[in-house]
């Protein structure tokens, strides 16, 4: 059965004339009337769904309420592409039935219920009608020659029953009264009635129709005697050197096919669809079908390749001029192009650059194919949930379109670009597969010189593209994805590395942006915008804060009539407002149960306030501050140490039974998670503990076991910059870390004191006053 949604959902409307759209079929559409191209816009510029319903009448250009049918199809828009004034193209893919329950005035909006899939009771009544279902759709194939084996195939092996009706029902030519009988009917069962119905129907025309053709070929008639006419007229043509519309664009076709250098399997699969087109008459409906495809094809530069850049001087230079820090990216692509140098067929590597936003992930990859000389194209795979985005959709579907990888290389021009994958870490599954899964092929340096898109049908070489994905975080990507790429950590920016970035690139661009020639801003300015109007990890806030201070001052030059203008700290004020952040500097005085902790956060780094209060209970453990079960879990851990070494640490054995303990960190309404402030915890329970007040200048980080062994933590850069902004003096670190901090540049060390622990024993060594 089919049952209603109870959440009433807000739509643009799109009235089709003799067309009726089912769920999951794929279809592309011709839209030029007024309100249809203002539900379009509509829908763009909310979730790209609206919902698509038939007329009764096809005739009626300015349908009413009672000119539509109740019941329509949910639908997402992939793609709009504008044909000229006045008229759009647009490929939808059909979601799921809906209701409309009102429509307003205007008819660009519907409200609308939807209806819901329930799970199927397969019983011997339900078997025996799916196998008919199947028998009769079979000989139904069988006598249509518009049906191919393949598509057949493809309807009777979809799993869902009523994906396999809407189809069936998608690909007949049928009246749209009839049509939208099976569209509106809810009860799955009856549903496979009226298409057994419509197909035994159908099967009966058929057989009539080729009587009819039989009778036709042993007399000559009317129809007979046309056919031929045809025939002489098509003769008569060619001698005259005309031709048809088909032999014309095939002709065409094989002009782009001469500029490419393709397969042998690419040739015989397109002289095979030549064949074809050149059998049907122009009026055939999958004459269309047969050119969009044969256009697909073409579209990728089979064979075609950049010739690369082979001076890493100048490469080199390139990436210099364009980017400022992000060394380990520049040396890994001059890298490349040096072994590029002495063997010309090696493969280029598959790289994923992890970091924050706004550090210049996707901007370096748009340099890096001008320093290799490859051209550029980026996929955006953020919240990409259908497994077809990555593989294209079978040709069986009707508006079938190729996946994306075969749709940028045709971008591309080229079968060796840069081709970035950005926001790879947030692409999800659901239903329609798992397009990480997907992914796969596409980034094995094993299988991606013949990757198959499920619409081209052909093996395209993937072999020679630098694929250059970007994610925030590697935690959402899977382990197999992982596996396929080099990863890169793209670190915060310093306050030094900004002030070059912005002295460099952004200033100069702002400035010039908004044709500013006379207006001067001096380091220790652009160091007070940065440290007081800017909290982020990369710079890309920054650039806007600029741009706003670029605007400000060109409308005090006109206004005042000012030929020069420098921006003082008062007129940043005035233009940006007061100070948006003011960092937490550290304790003015040692204090009992307060600990200095560092975090890493996705904007850098911060400085956490732990604060622990003891008091008269029954043992328990209050943890605040919205805590993940990492930490929760570092906080026992911390205890159950703590508990063990009671007697060393000179605390009361069985504290852990007469006093409640309540761990609190400040900024309760932002979630924190992770186990790097075990040791601070700690450190502030022992305080409340012993009673002994914590030096105030100093911080730390660093996971705890319940042996009181100290473990390594991530995201270091951004903690020592944390406690540098803080005024800290000394900083505790795990010494598994010691490694990693000769990676981080000297200006960040200076005046911090760096102590490494192994154990609690350490630690609590350089805490106390």
């Amino acid at each position: 059965m089919i049952g209603l949604n109870k959440e009433i959902k807000r739509v643009p409307i799109l009235p089709l004339r003799g067309i009726t759209v089912f769920p999951e079929t794929v279809m592309q559409l011709d839209v030029g009337r007024e309100k249809s191209l203002k539900a379009i816009e509509e829908c763009m510029k909310e979730d790209e769904r609206l919902l698509v319903v038939a007329q009764k009448d096809a005739d009626v250009h300015e349908p009413t309420e009672e000119d539509i049918y109740t019941i329509g199809t949910l639908v997402e828009v992939k793609q709009v592409t504008k044909l000229r004034e006045g008229q759009v193209k647009v490929f939808i893919k059909g979601e799921a039935r809906a209701k409309i329950l009102t429509v307003e005035k205007d008819f660009v909006w519907a409200e609308i219920e939807l209806l819901e899939e329930q799970e199927e009771v397969l019983d011997a009544h339900h078997e025996a009608m799916l196998r008919t279902l199947g028998e009769t759709f079979e000989e139904y194939a069988r006598l249509n020659s518009r049906i191919s084996e393949e598509m057949l195939l493809g309807i009777l092996g979809l799993k869902s029953t009523s994906q396999m009706m809407d189809v069936i029902i998608a690909n007949m030519t049928l009246e749209v009264d009839k049509k939208q009988d099976v569209l509106a009917c809810t009860n799955k069962l009856e549903r496979m009635y009226k298409v057994i119905s419509i197909l035994e129907n159908e099967i009966e025309v058929l057989k009539e129709q080729n009587k009819i053709y039989a009778k036709v070929k042993k007399n000559i008639n009317a129809s007979q005697k046309e056919y031929f006419l045809r025939e002489q007229i098509k003769v008569i043509q060619e001698e005259l050197g005309e031709k048809d519309s088909n032999s014309q664009e095939i002709e065409i076709y094989r002009k782009r096919l001469a500029h490419l250098n393709p397969p042998q399997e690419v040739l015989d699969k397109l002289e095979k669809e030549f064949s074809r087109l050149t059998k049907l008459p122009p009026t055939s409906p999958e004459n269309g079908f047969i050119k969009n495809y044969i256009e697909s094809v073409l579209d990728i530069p089979w064979g075609q390749l950049t010739s690369e850049e082979d001076s890493l001087k100048k490469a080199s230079s390139l990436l210099e001029k364009e980017h400022f820090g992000l060394n380990k990216i520049k040396e890994r692509v001059v890298e490349y192009l040096a072994i590029k140098k002495l063997s010309p067929d090696i493969e280029p590597p598959i790289l994923c650059l992890v970091g924050p936003p706004g550090v210049g992930k996707t901007s370096i990859a748009r340099s890096i194919a001008e320093a290799t000389g490859r051209n550029y194209v980026r996929i955006s795979l953020g919240g990409l949930r259908d497994e077809a985005e990555i593989r294209g959709h079978r040709r069986t579907y009707v508006g079938a379109i190729p996946g994306r990888f075969a749709y940028g290389l045709s971008q591309a021009k080229s079968m060796n670009p840069v081709m970035v994958l950005d926001e790879i870490d947030k692409m999800m599954g659901d239903f329609r597969g798992d397009p990480a899964a997907a992914l796969l092929e596409v980034l094995d340096s094993g299988q991606n010189s013949h990757f198959r898109d499920h619409y081209i049908e052909l093996p395209i070489d993937l072999s020679k593209v630098f694929f250059i994905a970007t994610a925030n975080s590697l935690s959402t990507i899977p382990k197999p994805l992982l596996d396929r790429m080099e990863i890169i950590e793209v670190t915060s920016y310093t306050l030094l590395e900004k002030m070059q970035i912005a002295k460099k690139y952004l200033l100069p661009r702002q400035l010039k942006k908004h044709a500013l020639q006379n207006v001067k801003i001096s380091s220790a300015q652009l160091e007070y915008v940065i440290e007081h109007y800017t909290k982020e990890a990369g710079v890309r806030n920054l650039e806007r804060i600029l741009g706003k201070l670029c605007r400000k001052a060109a409308k005090e030059l006109v206004e005042a009539n000012l030929k020069q203008l420098t921006i003082t700290q008062a007129r940043i004020r005035a233009y940006l407002g007061q100070e948006t952040y003011m960092y937490e500097k550290k304790n003015e005085k040692p204090e009992i149960g307060i600990v200095r902790g560092l975090a890493w956060t996705a904007v850098g780094g911060d400085t956490l306030s732990i604060e622990v209060n003891v008091m008269k209970g029954k043992g328990q453990l209050e943890l605040t501050g919205q805590m993940g079960d990492v930490m929760k879990e570092s906080a026992k851990a911390a205890m159950s140490y703590i508990r063990s070494v009671a007697t060393t640490l000179q605390i009361q054995e069985n504290f852990h039974k007469e006093y409640d303990i309540h761990i609190h960190i400040p900024e309760g309404a932002v979630p924190k998670d992770g186990p790097s402030a075990g040791i601070t915890m700690a450190i502030a329970i022992i305080s409340a503990l012993s009673k002994k007040p914590v030096r105030a200048d100093v911080a730390m980080t660093g996971e705890i076991t319940i042996r009181g062994r100290v473990l390594a933590i991530g995201g270091l850069k951004e903690k020592l910059l944390a406690a540098k902004r803080a005024g800290i003096k000394l900083v505790i670190l795990p010494k598994q870390n010691e490694r990693t901090i000769k990676e981080i540049d000297a200006s960040i060390l200076e005046e911090l004191e760096i102590v490494y622990a192994s154990t609690m024993d350490e630690v609590l060594e350089h805490v106390f006053i």
